[in-house]
């Protein structure tokens, strides 16, 4: 087989998955209480923030010199961080919010360069993004969208990655301890309490953490059961927020990153890269069900040193 007529099979696949994936069958006028309807993919890349629009596989630039987006649980606003000057060092660090209706943008938090925002994560409701920020990664604040009043949620250990479940009452994070070392650990927001659900094995490198769509369980990218090749060689795996139920979830081990569940919670994608990417410094959106069984490509234009992948609601 041709690589031409490969890469048409893989484009008919893919656009066939994501068809269904995105919603873009039709439904019945004025049906009460619709489910979320799946939208664009984001994809951060560093140097800006790219949209994969439904129904296509090109991405287009949303947000230049943006990073790390993540968009509101209405799909209308993109939370973005930037924490590196513009080359002709004009930019300051700042954390800002996109109108996705009215292409308006708004900062919410600016400090001096040298200052660092983790990646946002938004609270069920809309009204707050969660981050980490402090000088050594060390204090997860909340951002209240409307205002920009900040307060503290918890602070004095090294911690990336924050997610906050879709009930509204936990945030999912990598939290270095102090005698264990890295850990994925539970912040109990109605209480304050942190409590480890996951430590890796001595040399596992783990990232990515996400809540699935019922808060049950967690979600991550490990090398836990392919240690010993050098690359290519992550799963995906979950584990239960009590720390239990350790599962496997995907057969074959390749990289991934930055897993992410649709807005109606019946699909999963991620940033990886394909088999057949004869130089893989980047990546395309790999898809499957919720359960994880057969997964399908987006294919397009690599996503070279991609940082986070989202998955927004269409609006």
């Amino acid at each position: 087989m041709t690589a031409l007529n490969r890469r048409a099979l893989l484009r008919t696949a893919a656009l066939t998955g994501l068809a269904a994936a995105t919603g873009l069958a039709a439904t019945s006028h004025g049906a009460a209480a619709a489910a979320p309807v799946n939208g664009p993919w984001l994809v951060s890349v560093g140097w800006g923030v790219l949209q994969v629009d439904p129904g296509r596989t090109t991405p287009r630039e949303l947000l230049p010199n943006g990073d790390h987006a993540k968009t509101s649980p209405d799909g209308r606003y993109v939370a973005w961080v930037n924490t590196a000057r513009s080359g002709d060092g004009t930019l300051e660090p700042f954390v800002a919010v996109y109108d996705r209706t009215t292409g308006r943008k708004r900062t919410l938090l600016a400090d001096p360069f040298g200052v660092r925002y983790g990646a946002p994560t938004w609270s069920p409701d809309g009204t707050e993004i969660a981050l980490v920020t402090g000088p050594d990664n060390d204090r997860l604040i909340a951002v209240d969208v409307t205002t920009g009043g900040t307060r503290v949620l918890v602070e004095g250990h090294s911690m990336t990655d924050p997610d906050w479940s879709r009930d509204g009452s936990m945030i999912v994070m990598r939290w270095r301890s102090r005698s264990q070392g890295w850990q994925l650990r539970v912040l109990e927001l109605a209480t304050g309490a942190v409590r480890p659900i996951y430590t890796p094995a001595p040399g596992e490198m783990f990232l990515s953490p996400v809540f699935m769509p019922d808060s049950g369980r967690v979600v991550f990218c490990t090398d836990r059961w392919y240690p010993d090749l050098e690359s290519l060689n992550q799963s995906l795996a979950s584990v239960r927020i009590n720390g239990t139920g350790l599962k496997k979830l995907t057969d074959e081990p390749r990289f991934y990153l930055s897993p992410v569940f649709s807005p109606d919670g019946r699909y999963c994608a991620a940033l990886s890269i394909p088999p057949e990417n004869e130089y893989p410094d980047g990546g395309n959106i790999i898809v499957s069900t919720s359960g994880f069984g057969e997964q399908w490509w987006i294919p397009g234009d690599e996503y070279d040193d991609s940082t986070r992948l989202d998955w927004a609601r269409a609006i």
